[in-house]
């Protein structure tokens, strides 16, 4: 099934194209001359929607929109919907996690709890009445300082208990099977093959 990925974001298509595995074939919007959708939505549900659609219409190909974030407890969900601009432009991960950090400043360990929240739509055409929909949930807290050299986004100052590392120094196999993004899509997985 050949797919296109309504984001040109390069992490994104790498932890994607390994997890979906054989039979599947995805390419990012950015080949195609597609921009990114306006992330107008008030959820991450609405957000994946949208930009499933919007990389559909673009292509006329079935299109597989995420949208994720991290929410922090002690920023009552933020940075939230707005994680990749969190400190104003798009896609700047170290000014986003000096943001963060700067927010988190003087909070204890006991209040740092964070989740990664991801949201996958997944719709066969841009007028699809009934998008695939499958979420997934990482929980863990915020650490103090970056550690480790992997993965993207807030990795580095996302600690998983589960592990006992942050997600920046965890091998990308096992990042990729149990971060936010690999949940969701072993779900979508299951519903495609289904």
């Amino acid at each position: 099934m050949k797919l296109v990925l309504a984001s040109s974001n390069a992490g994104k298509l790498a932890e994607l194209r390994g997890l979906l595995g054989d039979g599947f074939e995805l390419h990012v919007q950015s080949e195609f001359g597609v921009a990114d959708a306006a992330e107008t939505g008030l959820s991450f549900v609405e957000n994946a929607i949208l930009k499933a659609r919007h990389a559909a219409r673009a292509t006329g190909m079935p299109a597989l929109g995420d949208d994720s974030g991290l929410c922090v407890d002690a920023l009552h969900g933020a940075p939230g919907l707005y994680s990749a601009r969190y400190a104003g432009a798009h896609g700047n991960d170290e000014a986003n996690i000096d943001k963060l950090l700067h927010e988190l400043d003087g909070v204890d360990d006991a209040r740092r709890g964070a989740r990664f929240a991801c949201v996958l739509a997944l719709v066969r055409d841009a007028h699809d009445p009934q998008p695939l929909l499958a979420e997934g949930t990482w929980h863990g807290r915020i650490l103090r300082e970056r550690r480790g050299d992997n993965g993207f986004g807030y990795d580095p100052v996302f600690f998983s208990p589960a592990h006992g590392c942050s997600a920046a120094e965890l091998p990308a196999t096992i990042k990729r099977r149990d971060s936010h993004r690999g949940l969701a899509l072993a779900k979508l997985r299951a519903l495609l093959l289904a």
